[in-house]
């Protein structure tokens, strides 16, 4: 890294740099090493607290909820006829304090805090309910953040799943947007969570399969493009030192997703899915992206895409975040 850096120093660029010691906090990021150099944590302890202090709880006698999940059940709906909010506080403010919170150091409350930024427009008192049943969460998880362990015998990994439909029982079913299926996934390199995304379909699956093939062909355009950095990168920064070979392991847990994916041809069944959602074939087939099946139980992106019992979220949060 030091040539690296005097490489632009003393390069036709000129380029200006001062020294400002190790990082330990960027953007409101804290940034804490390991024991023994074995990696390192993110965390945001700091936003955390704006957002108890936001919607009003008091740290010193306000309960935790650490053993509980952030997901209410059954899934949120518009509930437009239901009971208005109670609180004064902004609504809109604290879901977008969340959505930066999720999305750079806590993937675990991704599939929750979508569900409440759907229904900002118009929230209810039920809605309400449930990003306190967020914040109670993270009152309770608050020094908690994202474990890098580096494990460089894993290379690049994408875990994908799709919920099918999972609104349709308690939602509104007069509402297309009832029917809709979920895509989570979560692309890892070297053991490490780097990009994740929880978010609904923008068209309605016909089948299970077909909902797993659309959230894969989600996944497969954040994959992509991530292969060529690497292959762009790999030179600069050394990040393996044998010849590199970019290839990308994605695990999914529906066989017949797996086949429609791997299958040169269309079927009765999958001729009616949309040309875009094949876009990733000719990576499959050269071999440049690997499908395995997984167990639905080690599957990381489910923590993603739908509301989890205490002990399979536990479990799927210490294997994505490390704890």
């Amino acid at each position: 890294m030091a040539t690296f850096v005097q490489s632009l120093r003393d390069g036709p660029e000129n380029f200006v740099f001062t020294e400002d010691g190790t990082l330990e906090s960027y953007l409101g990021v804290c940034i804490t090493r390991l024991p023994n150099n074995a990696g390192f944590e993110m965390s945001q302890p700091f936003l955390i607290d704006r957002i108890i202090k936001a919607i009003g709880f008091e740290m010193a006698t306000t309960k935790g909820a650490r053993d509980n999940v952030p997901v209410t059940y059954p899934l949120l709906n518009k509930d437009a006829d239901g009971p208005a909010r109670r609180a004064t506080w902004k609504y809109r403010g604290l879901i977008g304090m969340l959505g930066y919170l999720q999305g750079t150091t806590r993937p675990d409350i991704s599939m929750a805090n979508h569900q409440c930024a759907r229904f900002s427009s118009d929230p209810k008192l039920c809605h309400e309910r449930a990003v306190k049943r967020i914040v109670r969460y993270l009152l309770d998880t608050k020094d908690k953040g994202i474990i890098f362990r580096p494990d460089f015998s894993r290379g690049l990994e994408c875990f994908v799943d799709a919920d099918f439909a999972g609104g349709w029982k308690d939602g509104d079913h007069s509402s297309p947007e009832s029917v809709l299926s979920r895509t989570g996934f979560v692309i890892m390199f070297a053991g490490c969570p780097i990009t994740w995304g929880s978010r609904l379909q923008t068209e309605i699956a016909l089948s299970t399969t077909e909902s797993e093939y659309i959230a894969l062909s989600t996944a497969m355009r954040e994959v992509i493009p991530f292969m060529g950095l690497l292959k762009e990168i790999s030179s600069i920064f050394g990040l393996i030192s044998r010849r590199p070979v970019f290839k990308c392991t994605v695990w999914e847990d529906n066989n017949s997703c797996i086949t429609v994916a791997k299958s040169p041809k269309f079927t009765p069944r999958t001729k009616h899915i949309a040309i875009k959602y094949h876009h990733f074939r000719s990576f499959v087939e050269d071999g440049s992206i690997v499908i395995n099946p997984i167990d639905t139980s080690e599957q990381l992106a489910d923590i993603l895409t739908k509301p989890l019992g205490h002990k399979s979220f536990s479990y799927l949060r210490k294997q994505l975040m490390g704890w």
